[in-house]
């Protein structure tokens, strides 16, 4: 099987499946390496069969900042990727680096799903102009901790009385190692999300005593926000 491009450089959010989401950054220097970066990528990934069942999809985003690619990938599990790394990663990085030298891999981290938005079955059939990742970071591991942090935005969201219009939907994302949270939020536009955060409030959000709840968790020591535009999103071809 080849790597196919899906449509719309989008990922199935909610694909059956997924047992973990890898996600890493890499910095490239300026947007026309930005561009070059991708191409290599899709040339390099399209000439090659897709990994053995284990990769469900990989996805590419270009950061705004004119610097940095995410990259977003959907396993079975562990093992899968780390056969993927001894086997086939090399090769594949081998080619895009002769492409586009000067690549710096920032790091990987290891995330679940937990849960997303529009809640229920709901599906919100707009198309995602950009991706704004939020990271969320505790001063230790805990479980417990990041899913009640990620609860108490729903809550949040769910009693705001005015909800950001561009907004598409919100995927949070349990760490493994039990100190992060990562929310991999769909907007129509840049602009829409910059307009969200020059709203009442601190942030995305009305200046409710939900979202303060949020802003101002115990053990939450850092983070950030970031926007990309999605670039290739690649699966398994029949």
């Amino acid at each position: 099987m080849n790597a196919v491009a899906r449509p719309d450089a989008r990922p199935d959010l909610r694909r059956p499946g997924v047992g973990l989401v890898f996600a890493s950054t890499w910095r490239v220097g300026t947007p026309e390496r930005q561009r070059a970066t991708v191409d290599a990528i899709a040339k390099t990934w399209e000439s090659r069969d897709w990994p053995a069942v284990g990769l469900l999809s990989y996805s590419v985003y270009i950061g705004t900042d004119g610097d940095t690619l995410l990259h977003y990938s959907q396993w079975t599990d562990e093992e899968a990727y780390q056969e993927f790394v001894r086997t086939l990663r090399e090769d594949r990085n081998a080619e895009i680096d002769a492409a586009v030298p000067g690549i710096v891999r920032v790091g990987i981290d290891r995330y679940t799903l937990y849960r997303s938005t529009p809640l229920g079955d709901g599906i919100d059939a707009r198309i995602p102009g950009c991706v704004v990742i939020v990271d969320v970071e505790f001063d230790g591991p805990d479980a417990d901790r990041q899913r009640a942090w990620v609860d108490a935005v729903f809550e949040a969201l769910e009693t705001d009385p005015n909800s950001a219009p561009g907004g598409i939907s919100g995927h949070f994302h349990i760490g493994v190692d039990g100190t992060k949270v990562l929310n991999y939020a769909e907007w129509e536009s840049e602009q829409a999300h910059v307009e969200a955060l020059a709203g009442p409030g601190t942030g995305v959000g009305s200046a409710t005593p939900q979202w303060a709840k949020v802003q101002s968790y115990p053990g939450v020591t850092g983070g950030g926000v970031t926007r990309y535009t999605p670039a290739l999103s690649l699966s398994a071809g029949a």
